[in-house]
């Protein structure tokens, strides 16, 4: 089976498993019960196959078998594989047992998979309604998690990355689907390409996003690297988006990762001998001008981010910018991150914040999108970039804002596009009406605004009319106006009206 049969086969058939729940619950919902359903999946085919191996390799030996398998990324205990629960599809209390499966799981793999599944209830009366309607629509669930099709044996599948591709596209199907919501645990694949290309992660480097999601813009990142010689961390608030970033991680491979859960502002986790740790590469989708985002405790903040200066109350752009930064390695480290443009241009304390950015040299440069790129916001976002290894004192602007493929519902990037953006900013040199290097003393006049117009111009001068042409063309239909009334006159008079 090739790589794109089997690909499409396996989306289409959990793509299939959320007819179960449409309709009864909220996408941003049921992409839980779809998601921790494919991990359980995943988590026998690879039990399955590993036991195959080892029985083959040691003739049935059990105690060595065994041995082997005790040493393998996952145990699954008695009763808690897909099997089990397949066997008892037909029963009364069957989200308990899915239930009883997942905290087994949890228990066995405490340092791995320890709250992973805390915050799924399969037997919720409230999201999955009465027994009866409930047994059925897990019923289902598991049907279609048992179509012989959906094989994820790495025997079978070989070294592709197929159930993490399946899960990404899952997680983009259900933010596309959730709405507003959406935006919240998930970047479009083709803006965190972009963002992972400018940043150009690196062998050996350390890459950290501080408000992680589902975790799909750092593997993006990491993919980057083009080796496994990286390391990725982060951290997420929602306990359920965490979850799904743990699942996303192992489910790529990436087992290494360390995904801390709570509040990156007020509590930041990622922290070695009580100071913050250092990244080569920091990047980031934060919210969007988040509005109670801790700025009381900003003030006297133990770790020193903010000496800067506050940004506002009502808007955290800037605290989630400031802390990537003071989370960077001297010397090298690179920061990347999405803003709503209104962190470009703004006063009062975000603009005297933006000044200190630009005059320490961190600012690199500027890259405007197009607007309805991301779920559950139609207003267009930039890319920020930060470095501390810059070359020069400029702050290069990249205005790709026109280039784009409409859709109904949301635009997207192409890959030319995509290219355009990546080649350009690595050349950096101005490039009419797209792009370009605007010098320290170009930002001092302008008072520090970012605003990307300011920079490159895009305006397009209208085509010079030729007055003599357009009087001939009105005289020659004016002519035939004339001879098609005396015509159309003189039919009438044929025809006595």
């Amino acid at each position: 089976m090739s790589q794109e049969t089997s690909q499409q086969v396996i989306n289409d058939i959990v793509w299939r498993a959320c007819d179960s729940f449409r309709g009864t619950i909220d996408p941003a919902q049921y992409k839980d019960y779809i998601l921790v359903m494919l991990f359980l999946k995943y988590l026998t085919d690879l039990r399955d196959d590993k036991l195959a191996a080892y029985q083959k390799k040691y003739d049935g030996d059990k105690d060595r078998v065994e041995r082997a398998m005790s040493r393998e990324r996952f145990a699954l205990p008695k009763k808690s594989d897909f099997h089990h629960l397949a066997k008892h599809r037909t029963a009364e209390n069957l989200g308990e047992l899915i239930n009883v499966a997942l905290t087994a799981i949890e228990d066995a793999n405490k340092a791995k998979l320890d709250g992973v599944f805390r915050n799924i209830d399969f037997n919720s009366e409230s999201n999955l309604g009465q027994t009866k309607e409930r047994n059925a629509r897990l019923k289902h669930l598991v049907d279609d998690f048992s179509d012989e099709r959906l094989d994820l044996r790495p025997s079978r599948i070989g070294a592709r990355d197929v159930i993490g591709d399946a899960y990404e596209f899952l997680i983009s199907r259900f933010a596309a689907d959730a709405g507003k919501k959406g935006g919240e645990f998930y970047t479009p694949g083709q803006v965190a390409q972009v963002l992972a290309q400018l940043l150009a992660p690196a062998k050996g480097d350390r890459i950290c996003d501080p408000c992680c999601g589902s975790g799909s813009l750092l593997i993006r990142a990491g993919k980057q690297v083009g080796s496994e010689d990286f390391a990725l961390f982060g951290q997420e608030l929602n306990g359920g988006t965490w979850a799904l970033c743990r699942m996303n991680m192992f489910l790529h491979g990436i087992d290494s990762a360390r995904i801390e859960r709570g509040d990156t502002l007020r509590s930041p986790r990622l922290v070695e001998d009580d100071k913050l740790m250092k990244f080569d590469v920091v990047i980031a989708n934060p919210p969007f001008s988040l509005d109670k985002w801790g700025h009381e405790e900003a003030g006297h903040d133990r770790f020193g981010r903010f000496h800067r200066g506050l940004p506002p109350r009502s808007k955290g752009d800037y605290a989630f910018i400031t802390h990537m930064i003071e989370t960077t390695s001297a010397g090298h480290g690179r920061v990347g991150v999405v803003v709503p443009h209104g962190v470009l241009f703004r006063g009062q304390s975000e603009g005297k914040i933006r000044q200190r950015l630009i005059e320490e040299n961190l600012l690199d440069g500027v890259v405007g999108l197009p607007s309805n790129l991301f779920f559950g916001t139609g207003i267009p976002a930039a890319l920020v970039l930060f470095s501390r290894a810059k070359k020069d004192d400029g702050v290069f602007f990249v205005d790709a804002s026109r280039d784009f493929e409409a859709g109904k519902n949301q635009n997207r990037l192409r890959p030319e596009d995509i290219e355009r953006i990546v080649t350009t900013w690595r050349a950096r040199k101005d490039v009419d009406k797209y792009a370009k290097l605007a010098s320290l003393e170009q930002l001092k006049e302008n008072d520090y605004n970012l605003n990307i117009p300011l920079y490159v111009d895009t305006f397009e001068e209208e085509e010079a009319i030729d007055l003599d042409a357009v009087q001939a063309e009105i005289d020659r239909l004016e002519g035939e106006l004339v001879k098609t009334r005396e015509e159309l006159k003189a039919a009438l008079k044929e025809l006595g009206l």
